[in-house]
């Protein structure tokens, strides 16, 4: 069945924007790099939010029963179910796909996850309704988990075919520019509101706010991405089979190891993501008197470092190889590991020497670890193979990452969070050493 066979709001949406398109021309990379920068800074935007509310709001909130601690450590599970969730919204957002067409599989899972995010906002205590706190929370992170899986676009894809090949490098580092954009509005957005209203009304009404604005530049991204959907270059792409979506099943039979060595390539950098974003905040807050609207200044400009190594990533990857850079990032990222953690219990000097240093070596390898082995996949399975990569990375590496990293330095110590960090970054050794033997074999 076509896309014409879609709800009319979104057949609506794809037609006007089709006859944008169809006077506009073949729409380049250039363009194809503004939608994936909107569409993963609004992606990353939510995450942060969420993230960042996970520490300061929730514990006390949802969890007050349960301690400062506790709460922080069954905030961070909930934090986990839409990792859990993304795999599923995949599969079942390919199926809308393959049924309904491209644009109503998108419309509906961003208009999903914009629901589920603003939902928080009007999230009651558990002052007021008890356990039903904790069970709403975790139905609206399972939602954005799903929504998620069901962002996935193809464009990215799309980009990296458009790319000259000498400047596939600076291309691929393109969409993940939308992780500090994300981590930098959304941190100060909270660190405003810490700073100019009390405890008592951050924790009333300020820190909602921030889940309003995610819902806003979800509808802006909503439009920016279904104008490439619809562009004669990516309708091409998709008649060709280059972004079709194949069956999930078909996908996994047909490219089950490389799918496997897929999402273990980037652990070092979605290990390291949450070693300088989620993880020091919840230590910071619970282990010292540091303001938590001073700490949100330290990650911010610890993310503009990680901007600026992004895009170097795209630099030295295109002179010295993808894999190179990821090979040489994840060595740094496991020297990283054994000594600068505990640069968090330094004082602001200490702590800002580790968010420098560790969002420089995140930029470097996070900006290449985006579809590492993703040539490898037939034409007819690299879409659904790239996306279930995709979400198999972020599960592994990421999904229990703040969990994990503080149950251990909180009974370890801070170098045991290192541990943890080491053992990212030699998964991501060793995923690239089986790609590249794979590779050589010819399997």
């Amino acid at each position: 069945m076509s896309a014409q066979s879609a709800s009319p709001s979104s057949v609506s949406l794809e037609r006007d924007a089709a006859k944008i398109n169809a006077t506009h021309g073949k729409v380049d990379a250039s363009e194809i790099a503004i939608g994936v920068i909107i569409g993963r800074t609004s992606e990353f935007f939510d995450f942060f939010v969420y993230a960042i509310a996970s520490v300061l709001v929730f514990p006390q909130l949802v969890f007050p029963y349960a301690g400062p601690l506790g709460g922080t450590l069954l905030s961070f599970a909930v934090f986990a179910l839409a990792f859990i969730a993304r795999p599923f919204g995949t599969a079942l957002f390919i199926a809308i796909d393959r049924k309904f067409g491209r644009g109503t599989k998108l419309t509906t899972a961003l208009l999903l996850l914009g629901a589920s995010t603003v939902a928080v906002a009007f999230l009651p205590g558990y002052q007021q309704a008890g356990v039903w706190s904790a069970i709403l929370l975790a139905a609206f992170r399972i939602g954005q988990g799903m929504a998620l899986g069901g962002a996935w676009d193809g464009l990215a894809s799309l980009l990296a075919l458009n790319a000259p090949p000498h400047r596939r490098g600076w291309y691929a580092m393109i969409p993940q520019l939308g992780a500090p954009i994300g981590l930098i509005v959304a941190s100060a957005l909270f660190a405003y509101f810490l700073t100019v209203l009390s405890a008592a009304d951050f924790l009333d009404w300020g820190w909602r706010y921030p889940f309003f604005v995610a819902f806003a530049i979800n509808v802006v991204a909503l439009f920016a991405r279904l104008r490439i959907v619809v562009t004669p270059a990516f309708q091409a792409l998709f008649k060709t089979r280059e972004l079709h979506p194949a069956p999930v099943r078909q996908a996994i039979a047909e490219e089950g190891p490389k799918i496997a060595i897929g999402a273990f390539a980037p652990l070092a950098s979605f290990a390291m993501f949450h070693m300088v974003t989620v993880f020091p905040l919840s230590w910071i807050f619970l282990f010292t008197r540091e303001l938590p609207s001073r700490f949100l200044v330290i990650e911010l400009v610890g993310a503009v470092f990680g901007l600026l190594a992004v895009l170097a990533s795209g630099m030295l990857a295109d002179r010295y190889g993808r894999r190179t850079v990821l090979g040489v990032t994840a060595a740094g990222i496991a020297a990283f590991s054994g000594f600068a953690p505990q640069l968090l219990d330094g004082g602001s000097a200490g702590e800002l020497a580790y968010m420098i240093s560790g969002f420089i070596l995140l930029g470097l390898s996070f900006g290449q670890a985006s579809g590492a082995v993703a040539s490898s996949f037939s034409l007819a399975n690299r879409y659904t193979a790239s996306a279930l990569t995709s979400d198999l990375a972020w599960l592994f590496g990421a999904g229990f990452a703040p969990l994990a990293a503080l149950l251990l330095s909180t009974h370890f110590g801070l170098i045991a969070a290192g541990a943890y960090l080491l053992s990212g970054a030699a998964g991501t050794l060793l995923a690239l050493w089986l790609n590249r033997s794979l590779a050589k074999s010819g399997s």
